[in-house]
């Protein structure tokens, strides 16, 4: 069941066969992508992959070889940036560092003709929003990392841009500042209701922000989905490794009759499955993941009919505090299991060199495009 959406259906920006070359090397081909009014969206991917090229494209700063960027209904790719209905918050945060955090924030605004009264309402507004009254006269090197990404925030967000786009603007704060601040940008773009499109090459902190995300791979688009998509139900090959779908098996399909086909894992196992949408081969090679924790080890073999259970050897644990990662080896191919550590007493009753068997439910296979 397909995650519920608080952000309206109607396309505020459309990206439209957008594609951009540096130096005859080709950093996006062919993108096209919607996003919706009031809607949380990242552009998740590997560092180089493109989805900053394409932010400063829906910006501005850099202008595609071909291609479309409509804003609300209006063709903005050859507007500059200042003429946009978009304001950006850079990785940097880019402040002012002779001007203080009010003069910060207000530095738009003068350039609209507005009054004393107006930017004064305005900027103090802005700084209710992001909680630093009290700090409108302090300078940038007077203030943390959390709070300059606040400022950077504020100075954006005064002037009412239709859409905010934020370049990876948590990535220079610690950890714990990152996530708790990864909680204050979902609520505060919760309340100013604007269209956010946020960069990241950090998987968790899509998932745990975003109404959707675009998976980007070398200038392309892999798929685009709600969290829940995107982590349960990769697509592609690409995607599954991405979002730490890390066991990845080659299957030959057997079609037995309309119903039911058979799948063989070559000198593992051979099971059964029931014949579905995702299964469109009649048969021979295909691919299909399964999350290393929907996988779980036994002694024995599990005789359900709805199990799969692979003979394999334990290779080496890893502790992680909260969970235990395991390394199996099933005739030379690694299988990777992750169990949460819930009880008082640490699982210690596998251990390297001992034979267990690799166990998982069929439902939680995923199989994956060509």
């Amino acid at each position: 069941m397909e995650e519920l959406a608080s952000f309206s259906s109607q396309a505020l920006v459309e990206i439209k066969g957008i594609s951009k070359s540096f130096n005859n090397i080709k950093v996006l081909n062919n993108i096209d992508l919607t996003v919706n009014k009031g809607e949380f969206f990242s552009l998740l991917g590997p560092s180089g992959c493109g989805k900053t090229t394409l932010l400063r494209i829906i910006a501005g700063f850099e202008i595609p070889d071909s291609g479309k960027v409509i804003i609300d209904g209006i063709d903005y790719t050859d507007v500059p940036p200042y003429k946009r209905p978009v304001n950006m918050v850079f990785q940097n945060y880019a402040l002012f560092p002779h001007l203080n955090v009010f003069e910060n924030i207000a530095f738009g605004l003068r350039y609209q003709n507005l009054g004393k009264i107006e930017i004064r309402r305005r900027v103090f507004e802005a700084l209710e929003l992001v909680q630093l009254v009290g700090f409108e006269n302090r300078k940038p090197s007077e203030l943390s990392g959390g709070q300059k990404q606040r400022v950077a925030l504020a100075r954006a967000l005064v002037l009412k841009p239709k859409v905010l786009l934020l370049d990876e603007p948590l990535n220079a704060l610690d950890p714990k500042l990152r996530k708790e601040m990864q909680i204050e940008l979902k609520k505060l773009q919760h309340e100013v209701k604007v269209t956010f499109i946020f960069v990241t090459h950090d998987q968790e902190e899509a998932l745990s922000i975003s109404d959707r995300i675009a998976v980007i791979n070398r200038g392309e688009i892999e798929q685009v989905g709600t969290g829940y998509e995107i982590f349960e139900k990769p697509r592609t090959e690409f995607v599954a490794n991405f979002m730490g779908a890390r066991n990845l098996f080659t299957g030959v399909l057997h079609r037995l009759d309309k119903h039911m086909v058979e799948i063989e894992l070559p000198n593992l196992v051979r099971f059964k499955v029931f014949n579905n949408k995702n299964l469109k081969l009649n048969s021979g090679e295909f691919k299909f993941v399964v999350r290393p924790e929907k996988i779980f080890i036994r002694k024995t073999p599990v005789k359900n009919q709805a199990f799969v259970s692979i003979p394999a050897i334990v290779e080496s644990k890893l502790y992680y505090g909260a969970s235990t990662r395991w390394i199996l080896k099933a005739n030379g191919f690694s299988i990777f299991v992750e169990e949460q550590n819930r009880g008082i007493k640490l699982k210690n009753e596998f251990s390297p060199g001992e034979e267990v068997y690799a166990v998982w439910e069929k439902r939680n296979m995923v199989f994956l495009e060509a």
